[in-house]
């Protein structure tokens, strides 16, 4: 269903008016409507847009399952890694750090994060948002309801992704640099936010 902003653009070129959009049907002139008729139209054009909260919470089960999931993965890997003596404690940490900040990342994205932006985000150039203590502002981007969701999926398709890629790319990074800790971190660090970053601020231009 359209959002409500999209109504008046939406009939204008369909050439109905926004009572006919909303009855799916042609309405001669002189045909009068009742109060009753009116206000039917109001609540249906104030409700279209809202979603049944029932799949949404499918979804964030579903979403809170694979988050699940891709952390016990996680831990698996991590305990390989220990294993066959791939982590120095000094670089233990880094790599706890980055699984740390998937998780965060996954529970808000999975979880917590808002499916629908307010309408002001349609009519208005917005480059930053905010929700409690999670703050977004991606450099170029105004965010809106076209945008919205595809930025959402790629944050959390890379915030499950990392969950189990980065301890394989630390693994081969610790191989191929010898253990040198300093370019495992700058490389881990640089391959971590360019994964984040690069495909949400992709997906907001295209769908901008």
């Amino acid at each position: 269903m359209p959002d409500i902003t999209l109504l008046v653009p939406l009939a204008q070129a369909l050439d109905v008016s926004v009572a006919e959009l909303l009855e799916c049907r042609r309405i001669p002139q002189s045909e009068p409507m009742s109060a009753n008729q009116v206000d039917k139209l109001v609540t249906k054009a104030i409700t279209m847009g809202e979603e049944d909260p029932q799949p949404r919470k499918q979804r964030r089960q579903k979403n809170g399952l694979l988050l699940l999931l891709c952390l016990a993965v996680s831990a698996g890997e991590i305990g390989m890694l220990l294993h066959f003596h791939l982590v120095s404690s000094r670089m233990f940490n880094d790599l706890l750090l980055v699984e740390l900040l998937s998780v965060i990342f996954g529970l808000y994205f999975c979880l917590f994060a808002r499916e629908k932006l307010p309408a002001y985000y349609d009519e208005n150039k917005i480059s930053s948002y905010s929700n409690g203590v999670f703050r977004m502002n991606l450099v170029g981007i105004y965010f809106n309801n076209r945008n919205w969701l595809p930025i959402m999926n790629a944050g959390r398709n890379w915030a499950l992704g990392s969950l189990v890629l980065m301890p394989v790319v630390y693994g081969f990074l610790m191989l191929l640099f010898n253990g040198d800790p300093w370019p495992v971190k700058i490389v881990l660090l640089l391959i971590y936010l360019g994964g984040l970053f690069i495909p949400m601020i992709y997906v907001g231009r295209k769908y901008e």
